[in-house]
């Protein structure tokens, strides 16, 4: 006779109406650009929490402030090169980190989480979840944010 144990363990797949979203607060001042994005591309995931289901949004949102003093390492900052193309003939264009962060301080840190995030309609779903600001104010006060500081 086999006797089954009655406190099996089942599965959890989340859905959008079982996920619990919190809101986080990450502090970019002097910490490298790809370690930031990675660990922030984890949590906007979903890939810290023990129900993480790979086809739903069940990360959190992510505020991320003091963009502008995210640092690189080696000469990244005046080497590496961001292509982007206009859509018309001959309109490829090359702009430096530096360059970017002189003008668009937050789209450093964006660039970087979205090419972590999956491609297609989840990945462009998750990236909603993520809100940047160059100053240390952010306008999400309301939402009462935990303020995460990682081991980089």
């Amino acid at each position: 006779m086999l006797i089954v144990d009655t406190l099996s363990y089942k599965t959890i797949s989340a859905n959008k109406d079982t996920v619990n979203k919190e809101w986080i607060v990450v502090d970019a001042k002097d910490v490298v650009l790809g370690r930031l994005a990675s660990e922030v591309a984890k949590i906007i995931r979903g890939k810290h929490k023990p129900a993480f289901t790979p086809h739903v949004d069940c990360g959190d949102n992510v505020i991320v402030i003091n963009a502008d003093k995210v640092k690189m390492t080696g000469k990244k900052m005046t080497d590496k090169i961001y292509i982007r193309h206009t859509g018309y003939p001959g309109g490829q264009r090359f702009q430096t980190p530096r360059e970017i962060l002189a003008k668009y301080p937050e789209r450093l840190v964006e660039k970087a989480v979205r090419g972590m995030l999956p491609k297609g309609r989840l990945g462009r779903r998750l990236f909603t979840n993520l809100y940047v600001y160059a100053s240390a104010e952010h306008p999400h006060a309301g939402a009462q944010p935990k303020e995460v500081k990682f081991n980089l």
